[in-house]
């Protein structure tokens, strides 16, 4: 029987942000920072004793090697990272420390690992030692070629038994290449096992229905956990394979102040988290990504139901308090702050 191992794939980033602090009129200082949806989870579950590996590509330079050795700092393999290509892709953070939407610039295009191609990658090599694959909607998004790539990674692992996760990060600024998420989407994720994001994000990219979109900050928990109960089963009816799915909501009234709690659902039980509120964040990137680990730990090591999502609401606040994309504490305080 395969070790418990698992491999993540997608883009590792750059992330240059604002401190707050104009130095003239003309500009001020920038704060940077290793970062990238599955980098993140990774981050994470590394520090948490999990056996993964990140498979990118990223050029051969010195920005580069630092976020990989930040990654590795946190007990993750890079042996398999392609080293090729020019660049590594940037994005810049207008805010400071993501305290307001919308404020996020990419500079992606034509990065190392925007550039790879299908037919070059051999995953059953790559996969032949894992039992897990987690990838994120962020992938297929930046260009046609890379969800091709992802049907290839797909559907080797699924062939090969591996179980499958993804997290449906909906970025509209990077859907720009002449497909819609909902044209690319639902052929990948009918490869897989484990469904985690959002009730809008699924509406958008997977066609679970989605009767009131006007569902807002206000709106109660439990007519939310009513909605989540109804995409929950579509997307189990959509796809099969789709054995475990989860939600978050998160909300903001103002740039210090965040409230969250998760979903998580499995053979027709849905199990809630205690809501978390903060008006003393620090940071909110990555608190989605926290979410993610929490869910895949929870899955790896079995644990029920409750339990699943109870550790996975918790990473996902815990990470309100560390500056960066990466979350830095251990399992102790992620159970220690379940509520």
């Amino acid at each position: 029987m395969k070790e418990r191992k698992i491999l993540s794939f997608g883009e590792m980033l750059c992330r240059l942000a604002s401190t707050g602090t104009e130095s003239s009129r003309y500009g001020g200082t920038l704060s940077q920072y290793p970062g990238g949806a599955e980098a993140n989870v990774l981050a994470l579950l590394g520090q948490w004793g999990l056996s993964c590996t990140f498979f990118t590509a990223l050029p051969q330079n010195e920005l580069a090697d630092k976020a990989l050795q930040a990654l590795q700092s946190c007990g993750v393999n890079t042996d398999a990272v392609l080293r090729q290509g020019d660049r590594m892709g940037l994005y810049f953070l207008l805010a400071a420390n993501g305290l307001s939407t919308g404020q996020v610039v990419y500079d992606r295009k034509h990065s190392a690992f925007s550039q790879l191609m299908p037919d070059t990658i051999d995953w059953e090599y790559l996969l032949k030692d894992y039992s897990w694959l987690h990838w994120s909607a962020i992938s297929p998004a930046l260009n046609k070629q890379l969800a091709a790539v992802c049907r290839e990674a797909m559907g080797t692992a699924k062939k090969m038994g591996l179980t499958i996760s993804v997290d449906l990060n909906y970025r509209n600024r990077l859907w720009d290449y002449g497909k819609t998420p909902l044209e690319v989407m639902p052929e990948l994720v009918q490869y897989c096992d484990v469904v985690m994001g959002n009730i809008w994000a699924a509406n958008k990219m997977l066609g679970t229905p989605l009767k009131e979109p006007e569902l807002n900050r206000h709106t109660s928990q439990e007519r939310y956990i009513a909605v989540t109960n109804e995409t929950a089963q579509a997307l189990q009816q959509l796809y099969p394979n789709c054995q475990h799915t989860a939600f978050t909501f998160r909300f903001m009234d103002n740039p210090k102040h965040n409230l969250l709690f998760g979903t998580y659902h499995h053979q027709n039980h849905c199990y809630t988290s205690a809501t978390y509120e903060t008006q003393a964040l620090v940071d909110r990137i990555g608190s989605g990504d926290a979410f993610m680990a929490g869910l895949l730990y929870g899955l790896h090591h079995q644990l029920d139901g409750q339990s699943v999502v109870d550790f996975a609401t918790s990473a996902a606040y815990q990470k309100l308090f560390v500056p960066g994309d990466f979350g830095d504490f251990t399992v102790s305080q992620v159970q220690q702050g379940i509520r």
